[in-house]
């Protein structure tokens, strides 16, 4: 049965006070081609509740988690173990039924839980001052070329040709209805530091990644130096928050901004989501940081205690005064980020960081010995790009049909680019010698 909560008069009215004379009026703008002349084709009108949960079950049968085989998908997101402890520490009553810290006195734990996860952010970018969470990684990456605008006044940002597109797309949906000039570099598997020739006396930012999409660590010291001379800001960007147990931070490359995902620490792969983005940046800038600041002080009796120290949200001032619109943070991932962070300690995070790069020098080792195969990326950390003889997409496919998730093939990010002979892949701790052999012998079998 179909639940229709708007009558006919409601509808009337409702369009008279939009000033359209019918529902088709009011959809005039949308293409005669994307819309529906009537039910979706295949879908039934109605269905019992048990027909449905069948039916779901069966389509979720179809599906194959990032456990279930040989996984060498990385690209943005990374399958790493997650400690069961993770799972029931933000399960408990009072992390889990917590949501705002907009009242000190009763939300303590949460805004020291946000409290540790921006020092932990900090520790781990080696930069001033972190922010209570973003979205995403991407979206983060986005905030960050606002900001530079507002902190620089001007409007023009610079893309490396190793930001992965998924960033460089949010960014620029972001920055080109604001009226700011993108301008993006050509695609590099090695070539972060051409943003130092890029960058001019009216760009805000240039953005660059390491590890980038393809893989490869860059000390991004020198972008840093040609941005500052000419008075522009580096937003310093990192897809996979494990490589900086072993990497150099944006801080000590001189990022003014460093933002990245979040995901690999206590976050599975979801299919997608939710994730946790990570934003920080030197203390200067603090004042323009987008989202909510979480801070240290004491109460009435000297008492520890912790507020909300900087809300620059539309929640809490004027939307024209707003650095942000976010309107929430994620707080469970962040939780959950801090959790496994936690269990971790400095020591285990390095080891966690080696076992990743030692893993994905086996696979490049492995995959070498594959006649054809050719490694492209110079320095990687757990992720590398190879080159084959044949269409990536076809020999993706057949691999799937033995049962390896040989990665992502460089076209699907970069269409009409000439990368069609281009596999992404990435090794993390999850993945195990049979795993590596699997891969190779597949591969092998493919490719003969």
């Amino acid at each position: 049965m179909r639940y229709l909560p708007l009558t006919p008069e409601d509808r009337k009215a409702m369009l008279a006070t939009i000033g359209a004379a019918s529902v088709d009026e009011f959809y005039a703008d949308v293409p005669e081609a994307a819309r529906l002349g009537g039910t979706v084709e295949g879908l039934p009108d109605h269905q019992g509740e048990l027909a449905v949960e069948r039916h779901m079950a069966g389509l979720a049968a179809k599906n194959r988690t990032a456990s279930e085989g040989p996984f060498f998908v990385g690209c943005g997101a990374y399958k790493h173990h997650v400690p069961a402890t993770v799972d029931h520490i933000i399960q408990r009553s009072e992390f889990l039924t917590t949501y705002t810290p907009y009242q000190p006195e009763i939300a303590q734990g949460t805004l020291q839980t946000l409290y540790e996860f921006q020092s932990q952010v900090a520790s781990l970018t080696a930069m001033e001052v972190a922010n209570a969470s973003m979205y995403d990684g991407s979206t983060a990456c986005a905030e960050a070329a606002l900001m530079a605008c507002r902190v620089t006044r001007r409007q023009k940002v610079v893309l490396s040709g190793g930001l992965h597109p998924h960033y460089a797309a949010a960014t620029r949906t972001v920055c080109e209805a604001q009226g700011i000039e993108i301008v993006q570099l050509k695609p590099g598997v090695d070539d972060e530091l051409a943003l130092s020739e890029a960058v001019d006396d009216e760009t805000a930012c240039v953005i660059g990644q390491s590890p980038n999409v393809f893989g490869t660590v860059t000390d991004l010291t020198p972008v840093a130096d040609a941005a500052h001379e000419k008075k522009a800001l580096l937003v310093s960007v990192f897809t996979e928050a494990v490589a900086l147990g072993m990497t150099m931070p944006p801080g000590e490359m001189g990022a003014d901004i460093a933002v990245g995902e979040g995901q690999s620490i206590g976050n599975p792969l979801n299919f997608g989501g939710p994730y946790v983005g990570l934003f920080a940046c030197s203390k200067k800038l603090m004042r323009q940081m987008p989202g909510r600041l979480c801070g240290e002080t004491v109460d009435a009796d000297g008492q520890r205690g912790f507020v909300l120290t900087l809300s620059t949200r539309e929640q809490h001032i004027r939307r024209d005064k707003a650095t942000s619109n976010i309107c929430t943070n994620a707080g469970l991932c962040t939780l959950a980020f801090s959790a496994h962070m936690t269990l971790l300690g400095e020591k285990g995070f390095t080891h966690l960081a080696q076992l990743n790069h030692e893993a994905a020098c086996q696979l490049a080792d492995a995959l070498e010995g594959v006649n054809g195969v050719e490694i492209l990326t110079p320095r990687f950390f757990n992720e590398f790009a190879f080159r084959i003889p044949d269409n990536a997409g076809e020999v993706l496919e057949k691999l799937d049909g033995l049962g390896v998730v040989g990665g992502v093939r460089a076209s699907r990010l970069y269409p009409g680019k000439g990368m069609d002979d281009v596999i992404i892949a990435a090794a993390t701790e999850c993945t195990s010698d049979a795993d590596i052999k699997a891969y190779a012998d597949a591969l092998t079998k493919v490719l003969a």
